[in-house]
């Protein structure tokens, strides 16, 4: 047991002034080198001026230079590394697989080390004292350390993170706790756990209450967090961070608590890679900057009135697949446009505020859709120009709930069931959209047409095949009045309701093989060269 009542105060910005503190030796040599080529990324062979300058079982940081006309301290490479091989002449190998990849011209910089080897620190209870900076207290850091494990360790009051790591490499920190630091405002403070420039680091079974992180991950990779869970964050920051210093390759699992992913701002890069969260809980999770292949599944959101009464969920469509999550509010958002596999949303549930925007304006990525449920919705905004699909998915409006406003320019509706809410077209670009493979529309909505446009400039191509629509007198189940619009309906149902196809807004149309059953033409075009409207059925 540690108190830590008067103790020599600490100097300015200093995380790593610990009770126990562990560093390693820097020494005096360094290598640095522009890149001829390209290094790839998952690559563990680096081009080297020497390799002479090496030895197996050496261990060097190695960090790229700043990304020119990015952040301050924005850098893919950053890491403690050991020589595993020499290759050749100019090539060595290390103990790592590069997550990013480095354009020929940037800077390499190594520097050799002696770090810290398996000092362990086991079963402390430490209570902190002093409120600031200088005053305050923290139990253990390592920095240059490797194979260094941390364990039992209970702690009340502390200033700085509990557990401080920098380049570290292959460790372990289990079975911590935090409560009560004197801070949860200022920067770096009030952590259990920061690891930075880190690799294969495992952090579980920690906890804590009223705290700023319990875990943070900056320009590290290839780490784990699990069964870890943060409390009493109402107040604070998130229990779960990644800093945005293009982390990547990270796993959280079965962890709950706030959750906020590579958004500590532009200065850093606000990038990330790979990132997968399984069977997390949490009433706020935010993923919408640089964040390339972002994996959640069974996340759940849970709105609560003491913080997030929206309970968000946000991802960015960058390769983001998001399976069997819940949420009161959702987005897909997009800052960046890496990845080469697709944004799909399977098998989730969002209960959507009226007016939510669902698809951000800057998405021009394809999003998918599929099998997902959608309740109270009301006047949601599909806002981006990129395309849209949803596949077998069931919408569902709020009492006299506006429809879907949609900007995509291309949206395809395939089965699935949409009930008093239906789809309206904003036309502020020239438009597209697909109704296909079964799909049911039910019900009515404030606008008086399950499907429909506004006068916007755009042009809109409809293509309605297999649809089956029922709604009452006063509801259209299709409405074109305005603006420039191409039409093909074939082999669709329409029970009740009303039909309003305004032959001037048609440039051509195609009305063929449907059922009107109790339908009502309001307006309808004259069979010629750009119409036909023969060949239907009408009960």
């Amino acid at each position: 047991r540690i108190r830590t009542e008067n103790i020599e105060k600490n100097t300015h910005d200093n995380p790593f002034g610990a009770v126990l503190s562990f560093r390693g030796t820097v020494t005096d040599t360094t290598v640095s080198h522009p890149l001829a080529a390209t290094v790839i990324e998952l690559t563990d062979t680096f081009p080297v001026p020497d390799a002479k300058a090496f030895g197996v079982g050496q261990w060097w940081t190695v960090q790229v230079a700043p990304v020119e006309g990015g952040g301050r301290d924005e850098r893919e490479l950053q890491k403690l590394v050991e020589i595993t091989e020499i290759v050749d002449a100019t090539h060595v190998r290390i103990g790592y697989l590069n997550g990013w990849e480095l354009a020929a011209g940037r800077t390499l910089t190594w520097t050799r080390v002696e770090p810290v080897r398996d000092s362990h620190v086991r079963n402390m209870v430490f209570e902190g004292a002093g409120p600031d900076e200088y005053t305050g207290s923290h139990p253990v850091s390592y920095e240059y350390a490797v194979g260094c494990d941390v364990s039992g360790i209970h702690a009340t009051g502390t200033f700085w993170p509990v557990v401080m790591r920098r380049w570290c490499t292959r460790f372990r920190t289990e079975g911590c706790s935090l409560k009560n630091p004197p801070t949860v405002e200022y920067g770096g403070a009030g952590y259990l756990t920061q690891q930075i420039y880190c690799l294969y680091g495992r952090v579980a079974d920690c906890t804590t209450s009223n705290v700023r992180h319990l875990n943070d991950l900056t320009a590290s990779a290839y780490c784990t967090v699990v069964n870890c869970h943060g409390d009493g964050d109402d107040a604070g920051g998130n229990p779960f961070t990644t800093h945005g210093q293009y982390e990547h390759d990270l796993l959280f699992d079965g962890n709950s608590g706030l959750m906020d992913i590579a958004n500590s701002g532009a200065q850093w890069g606000i990038s990330a890679k790979r990132i997968t969260v399984r069977r997390h809980v949490c009433s706020w999770f935010v993923a919408n900057t640089k964040i390339t292949d972002l994996t959640l599944e069974d996340v759940t959101v849970i709105a609560r009135p003491t913080f997030d009464q929206a309970g968000t969920l946000t991802v960015n469509a960058d390769g983001a697949q998001v399976r069997g999550c819940t949420a009161k509010t959702f987005a897909v958002a997009q800052r960046s446009a890496r990845s080469t596999r697709p944004t799909t949303v399977s098998d989730c549930s969002f209960d959507l505020p009226a007016g939510g925007v669902l698809v951000q304006t800057p998405v021009t990525a394809p999003v998918h859709f599929v099998r997902c449920t959608f309740t109270g919705v009301d006047g949601a905004v599909l806002r981006g120009a990129g395309p849209v699909r949803f596949t077998d998915c069931t919408v569902t409006g709020a009492e006299d709930a506006a429809p879907l406003s949609v900007g995509s320019a291309d949206l395809t509706i395939d089965g699935g069931r949409y009930e008093n809410t239906g789809i309206e077209l904003s036309a502020v670009r020239d438009q597209r959209i697909t109704v296909t493979g079964g799909a049911r529309l039910t019900g009515r909505n404030r606008a008086g047409a399950l499907l429909g446009r506004v006068a916007g400039p755009g042009k809109v191509t409809w293509d309605l095949t297999g649809l089956s629509s029922t709604t009452d007198t006063t509801t259209a189940h299709v409405r074109i009045a305005d603006g420039t619009n191409h039409y093909l309906a074939t082999g669709n149902r329409f029970t009740g309701g009303t039909l309003h196809l305004a032959p001037g807004a048609l440039a051509s149309a195609l009305h063929t093989a449907c059922v009107e059953d109790g339908t009502k033409r309001v307006a309808m075009p004259d069979d010629g060269t750009t119409a036909r409207t023969e060949g239907n059925l009408i009960l």
